[in-house]
């Protein structure tokens, strides 16, 4: 990470975590459980033992629907909105201009694209067979590595969506940015169905169910170039250009939230009501909306928008019912050690992954294999049934990178951007 940004490398003054706090801290402890729960997901799902035997809930759906995978990103950017308003008031509350708080947007959200696009482009040179040369050499593989990168990515959609969301709260008060998510979401819903799509002589909704064919793969493709776009798909981006927009609606949410849950004069009952009901009405028009533009985590449709948004309303109003009203607090530590480190889980894992997944490997009497697939070959496969082998695998790396976080958690180390 160094390489390409120097990190804010911070003491944390929180030593118990878990122990009680006022309101206001208790909020953040909240917000902070709920940020592991999301990353910790996230690394269960992103690391199988084996990709080809998982439990259906751990994949993502084929194309439309939903499976609970397919919640932890938006669950995330809901939460980039909430810090963002909550970090951007408080902020504006020690005396920082207008100019100060925008440049501040500006300089996190390019590196958070730019350490996304490090992870894509680590470790700069392709390791795999290069198509059409038979030998290459360490340049050719530098060259193929550039030429092939994929420009956008999860932690590429973090850095737009914050940087759109985070300038859009700073400028609009709340009303105007309820109108600017209604506006962004049916915005989206008429362009992906009633404009023409070049080459196609039909209009979107009729090509909603061919992931290559739809306007937002058409704006990947001339805009980025198939070189570019994500190797699993080939002729689209899962997190393409014009799809960021519904994401930014999706921050703008989490922008709201954190708005409500910072009226300290209200109740943490009346905020917690609020918290239910909006959530449970997003995931009922969510649900309805869906079959006209159907919900799809690939297209970021904005049926998916509104209802992956009433989930993570609830879900955060759930933890704030735990921990602020009843004051169970004894089983937020693992997942306060993933939240309050979530660059360094993402960062991290994604480079071991890499590394053990396809860089460490040697050959065998049956062909090359790989650091992850030794280690899932003979510590799980042998006595597990494949796909509880390959969650077994999932949950060691989730505890693995506890182990590692809890470290720093332990000598107050946080990094940040």
């Amino acid at each position: 990470m160094s390489a390409i940004a120097q990190p804010e490398v911070v003491r944390d003054s929180r030593s118990n975590p878990v122990a009680p706090r006022s309101n206001t801290n208790e909020r953040l402890l909240a917000l902070d459980v709920f940020r592991g729960l999301t990353v910790a997901g996230m690394l269960l799902v992103n690391n199988p033992g084996t990709w080809g035997a998982i439990h259906p809930p751990l994949a993502h759906a084929a194309w439309h629907g939903w499976t609970p995978t397919d919640l932890i990103f938006p669950f995330f950017l809901f939460i980039v909105g909430i810090t963002t308003h909550l970090s951007l008031q408080s902020r504006r509350a020690r005396g920082d201009s207008n100019a100060t708080l925008v440049r501040q947007v500006l300089r996190r959200g390019a590196l958070i694209f730019l350490c996304g696009l490090f992870l894509s482009w680590f470790p700069g040179w392709t390791y795999t067979a290069i198509p059409d040369v038979a030998d290459p050499s360490f340049l050719d593989r530098v060259i193929y590595r550039i030429e092939h990168l994929r420009i956008l990515g999860v932690l590429q959609r973090i850095g737009l969506a914050y940087t759109i969301g985070g300038l859009l709260t700073l400028r609009f008060a709340w009303r105007a940015q309820i109108v600017l998510t209604a506006v962004i979401l049916l915005g989206y819903w008429a362009l992906m169905t009633l404009v023409p799509v070049p080459g196609t002589g039909q209009i979107g909704a009729a090509l909603l169910d061919e992931p290559g064919l739809v306007l937002s793969a058409w704006v990947d493709r001339a805009v980025l170039g198939e070189a570019h776009l994500y190797s699993g798909t080939k002729t689209w981006d899962p997190e393409g250009l014009l799809s960021t927009l519904p994401a930014v609606g999706t921050v703008l949410l989490g922008a709201l939230t954190g708005a409500w849950l910072a009226q300290r004069e209200r109740s943490l009952g009346d905020r917690l009501a609020a918290m239910f009901a909006v959530g449970a009405i997003l995931m009922v028009v969510g649900t309805c909306w869906g079959w006209v533009f159907p919900i799809n985590k690939g297209l970021w449709t904005s049926s998916y928008v509104l209802l992956a948004g009433g989930m993570a309303s609830v879900m955060l109003a759930t933890c704030l019912w735990l921990i602020d009203g009843l004051g169970i607090r004894g089983w937020t530590r693992f997942f306060v050690v993933y939240g309050i480190n979530p660059l360094v889980a993402f960062l991290g894992s994604g480079l071991m992954a890499r590394l053990i997944g396809g860089m460490i490997v040697w050959e065998t009497d049956t062909g090359r294999t790989s650091l992850q697939a030794f280690i899932y070959r003979e510590m799980f496969a042998p006595w597990f049934a494949p796909k509880n082998a390959s969650l077994l695998f999932a949950i060691a790396f989730v505890v693995l990178w506890y182990g590692i976080l809890s470290l720093m958690h332990k000598r107050g180390i946080v990094v940040k951007l």
